[in-house]
């Protein structure tokens, strides 16, 4: 039987026992209390009404008389009372209208009866107060005899259920407890088929199978073991491993090199306590992951871009692997890229110069006369070599970013003379497009301390922009505020926006959201702006929200 129906069961049975013992209890209180009302309303009340008769002939009142013996015949309950009765009735009735020698006859005669309904009365007491009694005592039997065998029911469970239950867990925790200390071959007896059975069947059963898998694939792990230490033996890259107590758990020969140290001389070692003496491990162990490292190796200049993975399992810390990834030839490539355009770059100047003045003669009527479509091919000639000069100067400033060559000069700059300069440059492109700038400057602005030509060239950059994607006739907004320690320059335009896709590339080098609205650009512009404000520890903000235009925030800091 299963443990729940076993519990069930003797639960049932003491609120069996419990409610039986109650509704005994009740009938029998309830029995005794109906026979009682029935002897006082009764029994003692016909006596009283014959003792009021009695009173009545002794003191001759023939009313009081008849008031007792009418409430007497209402009050008939035994059997022969009514005729009794009914005979003192009659003998009252006659006793009223005869003579004196008479009277005594009649008078015997009604006392005679009384006598009978007195002693018939006093008999029912006696014999309804007896088979009460009886009663009582029968249901008290049953409630002891009932009580007496619940109480050894419930002495029988209270020294063996605590027992039964206790006793198999406590066997299950002593396995468990083997099993936790390896000890796969620990079994549990428990008999039965309840739960507790089960439960031991079911240990029994994982502890088989842990002594299986313990010692099949045990030379298995061992292989694995070996076969992932040399995996991470012939990475190119360095390579560390940390618990989560931070001793070392694996290292590569490459790794190895990097810090000077023995593979003996790291494993199973506490990785801050060997930080305290080798610089190397101690930026690789610090809480955030360092930028690119500049080390030498064989003598000569490496370059490593570390990468640390926490390793977890159900959101517990295990440890942590540290990969130092060569990205030396990856620095040469990107420096002969920033040379190359550096010097393509400066090498278009000259071409672009000359192309910029022949346009100039052709245009001129000294040289000769151009007819319409001629001045058409003459005007698109010019547009897109203006394009492609400020895609060159983009490119140059470009270069100069990836060098570090890049060259600031910081002096105390008002927002007025960023703004003056930077409206007088867009004014003939937002002419063109009838477009309106509004600008809104707060008064008594601190001045800030930028290079000015390279923030005038980030302002115009974005109102360029704001131009470009503007729908014509629209308005662009520029307003400029003090935001704590900076001046923010805000530049909001009412074109299509951004997608938020797109959001946190926009600035990155060489990227163009794909607006489909034919507007074309090398995408280099914002990632320069970027640059720019950065390196005059500004900094650039976009929001945009697809539809109603995007608004790009400058932060200059205060001189």
């Amino acid at each position: 039987m299963r443990l729940r129906y076993k519990l069930a069961l003797a639960f049932g049975l003491f609120f069996a026992a419990v409610v039986l013992v109650a509704t005994l209890g009740a009938w029998s209180i309830h029995y005794l209390n109906g026979a009682t009302r029935i002897i006082l309303e009764d029994n003692y009340d016909s006596i009283e009404y014959v003792q009021d008769m009695f009173k009545a002939l002794d003191q001759d009142s023939f009313p009081l008389f008849a008031m007792a013996l009418d409430r007497q015949q209402h009050n008939i309950t035994e059997p022969d009372e009514e005729v009794i009765t009914q005979s003192i009735a009659d003998a009252f009735a006659a006793l009223k209208n005869a003579s004196a020698p008479e009277k005594n006859v009649y008078d015997a005669r009604i006392r005679e009866g009384l006598h009978r309904v007195l002693d018939l009365n006093q008999a029912a007491i006696v014999s309804k107060s007896e088979t009460a009694r009886r009663q009582g005592e029968s249901v008290y039997q049953w409630i002891v005899a009932i009580s007496t065998l619940m109480v050894l029911l419930l002495f029988s469970f209270l020294l063996n259920l605590p027992t039964y239950i206790s006793e198999p867990l406590t066997k299950l925790r002593d396995g468990i407890r083997r099993i936790l200390h390896q000890d796969y071959s620990t079994r549990v007896e428990v008999r039965g088929h309840d739960e507790l059975g089960e439960l031991a069947a079911a240990f029994n059963e994982m502890a088989q199978k842990l002594d299986f898998w313990e010692h099949s694939n045990w030379a298995r792990v061992l292989f694995e073991k070996k076969r992932i230490e040399a995996i991470i033996d012939g990475l190119q890259d360095a390579v560390i491993g940390v618990d989560e107590h931070q001793q070392v758990l694996f290292v590569n020969p490459v790794m190895e090199k990097l810090l000077g140290l023995k593979a003996a001389t790291l494993l199973g070692q506490n990785a801050l306590e060997l930080a305290l003496h080798n610089d190397l491990l101690r930026r690789l162990m610090r809480s955030e992951e360092p930028k690119e490292l500049n080390i030498v190796l064989d003598n000569k200049e490496c370059w490593f871009k570390p990468e640390i993975q926490a390793v977890e399992s159900d959101k517990h810390f295990l440890g942590k692997v540290i990969l130092l990834k060569n990205v030396t030839p990856y620095r040469a490539l990107d420096e002969a890229k920033t040379n190359f355009i550096a010097t393509i770059s400066h090498e278009l100047k000259t071409p672009i110069a000359a192309l910029q003045m022949s346009l100039r003669l052709l245009n001129d009527d000294r040289v000769g006369n151009t007819n319409e479509e001629q001045k058409l091919l003459v005007q698109q000639m010019r547009s897109d070599l203006s394009r492609l000069q400020r895609i060159t100067g983009e490119l140059l400033d470009l270069a100069q970013v990836e060098s570090g060559n890049l060259r600031l000069n910081m002096t105390p700059t008002t927002a007025d003379f960023i703004l003056e300069h930077t409206e007088s440059s867009v004014e003939v492109a937002l002419r063109e497009k009838k477009l309106a700038l509004h600008i809104e400057k707060e008064n008594d602005l601190p001045m800030v301390r930028v290079d000015a030509e390279k923030t005038t060239w980030v302002m115009i950059n974005l109102l360029t922009n704001a131009i470009k994607f503007s729908p014509e006739g629209s308005s662009i907004y520029l307003s400029v505020k003090k935001e704590g320690d900076f001046v923010s320059f805000a530049v909001r335009d009412q074109g299509p926006g951004i997608d938020p896709q797109f959001i946190d590339r926009i600035f990155d080098r060489f990227f163009r959201a794909p607006y489909g609205m034919g507007k074309e650009g090398a995408g280099i512009g914002l990632s320069i702006a970027r640059d720019f404000l950065e390196a005059q520890g500004g900094r650039i903000q976009v929001h945009s929200t697809p539809g109603k235009g995007a608004e790009f925030v400058c932060q200059l800091p205060v001189a």
